[in-house]
């Protein structure tokens, strides 16, 4: 054997180890793949996704789906194969971690996180769906999460009214921090709070926690409706892109009538409590995963426009979706004329 073929088969080897080893090498990015779809408008082991106390609900035919994302976690180890196949695959992506995730951020925080700002977008969408029906809403202060092991864990419940804390009427969710700010250390705090209609006083002492008093809960924006409605979603779905599908599926349920015509429509973006539409991330495998779903008609954000790219969307119509109340004429109209002109990504009025 030769000393140049020698050194041609140890090279050889070499690069099968050098890419071997890098193939198990964690590198700094995420994927995103499409998600489950889920029907707002179906029921929920046994139960109406959408449930209403004290109004008529009316539970017809066809699909209001949110649509959802696979993303790996901060503390995944996506290697250089992961990368590939989703670099490869038309309807997945892939991002830097440092623009998806804080340099800090954890499995766990990044789960609260989700939790949070899903119970926050389901208030919201109800707000926004009693707004479009003519409904007063007024703003009130809650509790989005309540951190276990800390002081208000078994104390104080997520939805919570918070009304006054250490005798200081709450007003916004930083009266809250202050008060907390202010007390004590190992001293009990007074929260009036209202739950499940009734008023009750309940006593957390605040704990020193990386040197900052902490009770372990986040205060947020909620609403005072005139009746109940809630919409149950599975806790391993976060994060408040489903806001425009919930508000649409709640005016649904508490309006006589399909609103979808006993189609199957699917969308995303996030909404406000006047009913504006905004932006939300993975938009391409959402509208993939409504693809793969079956959906007729999709709803894409404003915002999204410039994102949707050349996804395939086969026989599925896109619509673009500013508003709450321009998304229900919209419906209307396709539900009246599937063939009708809608707005698209491609208009540039409002």
């Amino acid at each position: 054997m030769s000393q140049r073929t020698r050194a041609g088969l140890l090279a050889l080897c070499l690069l099968a180890v050098l890419w071997g080893t890098a193939a198990f090498v964690p590198l700094p990015y995420v994927t995103y793949y499409p998600g489950p779809t889920v029907d707002i408008l179906a029921e929920n082991d046994g139960a109406e996704t959408v449930k209403v106390t004290g109004h008529r609900a009316y539970h017809d035919d066809g699909e209001l789906r949110m649509t959802t994302v696979y993303v790996s976690q901060p503390e995944d180890d996506v290697t250089l194969p992961e990368l590939l196949r989703a670099y490869f695959d038309p309807d997945a992506a892939v991002w830097p971690r440092s623009s998806i995730y804080a340099p800090d951020e954890t499995d766990e925080s990044s789960d609260r996180e989700s939790a949070v700002a899903m119970v926050s977008s389901q208030d919201t969408a109800v707000a926004a769906a009693l707004t479009e029906l003519g409904e007063k809403v007024d703003p009130i202060v809650e509790v989005q999460d309540v951190t276990p092991s800390l002081p208000a864990d078994g104390k104080l419940e997520v939805r919570d009214v918070l009304l006054e804390v250490g005798g200081t009427p709450v007003t916004d969710a930083q009266d809250v921090v202050d008060a907390v700010d202010a007390a004590e250390v190992g001293e009990p705090l007074a929260f009036v709070v209202r739950r499940d209609g009734e008023k009750l006083t309940v006593e957390v002492t605040p704990r020193e926690v990386d040197g900052d008093k902490r009770i372990g809960i986040t205060p947020g924006v909620g609403f005072d409706f005139p009746f109940q409605v809630s919409v149950s979603i599975s806790e391993n779905i976060g994060g408040p892109s489903a806001g425009l599908m919930m508000s649409l599926a709640i005016l649904d349920t508490l309006t006589p009538g399909s609103m979808t015509g006993g189609e199957e429509v699917a969308g995303t973006g996030t909404i406000t409590p006047s009913g504006e539409v905004g932006p939300i991330g993975g938009i391409q495998q959402k509208v993939a995963a409504a693809r793969d779903a079956g959906a007729e008609l999709f709803f894409v954000p404003a915002d999204n426009c410039d994102a949707i790219g050349d996804v395939d969307t086969g026989d599925m119509r896109l619509a673009r979706a500013t508003t709450m109340h321009k998304a229900v004429q919209t419906l209307a109209d396709w539900v009246a004329d599937h063939d009708t002109e809608l707005p698209t990504c491609e208009d540039t009025a409002s």
